[in-house]
């Protein structure tokens, strides 16, 4: 895998004060992502860490159809304040790894009915294309060999295993009347611990 890391900044937020790096990751086909780490000060020997893949609808325009939004910022929250100090890794896999062009032609077989795995699979894309490997790096550049790790989604937690020992913790948002049924697809046909 090919990657490069930006140097490190200061990242006040509303959450707190972090830090933050950019890691360029440079995919198959020419693809190219550049991923976000934000963390706090001390990163101590477990972590709290979340895994977010992007979501533009649900993390800046705080759309109501999912749970990413809420997800992102509770993250922010916990990290800011655990003991052990955390890390936020954003991920640039929209839409579960299909993109944003492809994520809002899935919305829209949604608003036809589809649930969010039938909407993708009907683009001919699997429910969930994401991957985990540069998160391997990213543990590697900061030296994290263990993990407390905010998830409901135990693929996630499979695929960082060869990484880092993991340790899950839930993250639950409240659910609304846009979500309800895509809060259901995630537990029954994705495997969610909800």
């Amino acid at each position: 895998m090919k990657y490069e890391i930006s140097e490190q900044a200061k990242l006040p937020t509303r959450f707190g004060n972090f830090f933050t790096k950019s890691f360029r990751e440079y995919g198959k086909n020419n693809t190219l992502f550049e991923h976000l780490v934000v963390f706090t000060h001390t990163l101590g020997e477990t972590p709290l860490v979340r895994i977010h893949s992007e979501c533009l609808t649900g993390d800046v325009f705080g759309s109501k159809k999912c749970d990413c939004g809420n997800e992102l910022a509770l993250a922010m929250e916990q990290i800011a304040h655990n003991t052990e100090g955390g890390m936020l890794i954003y991920l640039r896999q929209e839409g579960r790894g299909i993109g944003l062009f492809n994520k809002i032609n899935a919305y829209a077989l949604q608003d036809k009915g589809y649930d969010t795995v039938e909407a993708n699979q009907q683009l001919g894309f699997a429910g969930d294309m994401r991957s985990y490997e540069i998160v391997g790096e990213i543990f590697k550049h900061f030296h994290i060999t263990h993990i407390n790790l905010l998830t409901n989604n135990p693929r996630k937690i499979d695929a960082l295993a060869p990484y880092a020992k993991v340790v899950r913790h839930s993250i639950i948002t409240p659910s609304n009347p846009h979500n309800q049924a895509y809060l259901e697809v995630k537990k029954q046909k994705l495997g969610h611990l909800l």
